[in-house]
């Protein structure tokens, strides 16, 4: 289980960000979740409520989550397509001359200080 290591991390840049602002509670950060990060959001709560009860910073935060879609773009035809939906091969022209574009992300998007 990963997530756990993701939560420690964003914590930790959590800390820095609220030191660097003087800012002693947060009262929710939300983040961007890659469709194919390998990220399991539910999991990922489940670290979160684990993990904030340890920081007086995050006692009484909540943490959002916002999905964001996977997207592949073609070289041979130029077109982008859902990724989770067609794989490789691009539905347009049948080429695997493809990469990912977005959505292996997992990032902080915003923090709410109290």
């Amino acid at each position: 289980m990963h997530e756990l290591g993701i939560i420690v991390h964003i914590a930790k840049t959590l800390d820095q960000v609220a030191a660097e602002n003087e800012v002693t509670k947060i009262g929710s950060v939300t983040l961007e979740i890659g469709e194919v990060s390998g990220v399991v959001p539910e999991y990922l709560t489940e670290c979160w409520n684990f993990y904030r009860k340890k920081s007086p910073l995050l006692a009484d935060s909540e943490m959002k989550i916002e999905m964001l879609p996977a997207v592949t773009y073609c070289e041979s035809c130029k077109e982008n397509y859902a990724t989770v939906e067609y794989g490789k091969q691009c539905p347009h022209c049948g080429s695997y001359e493809t990469y990912l574009l977005k959505g292996n992300e997992c990032s902080i998007k915003e923090i709410e200080a109290c």
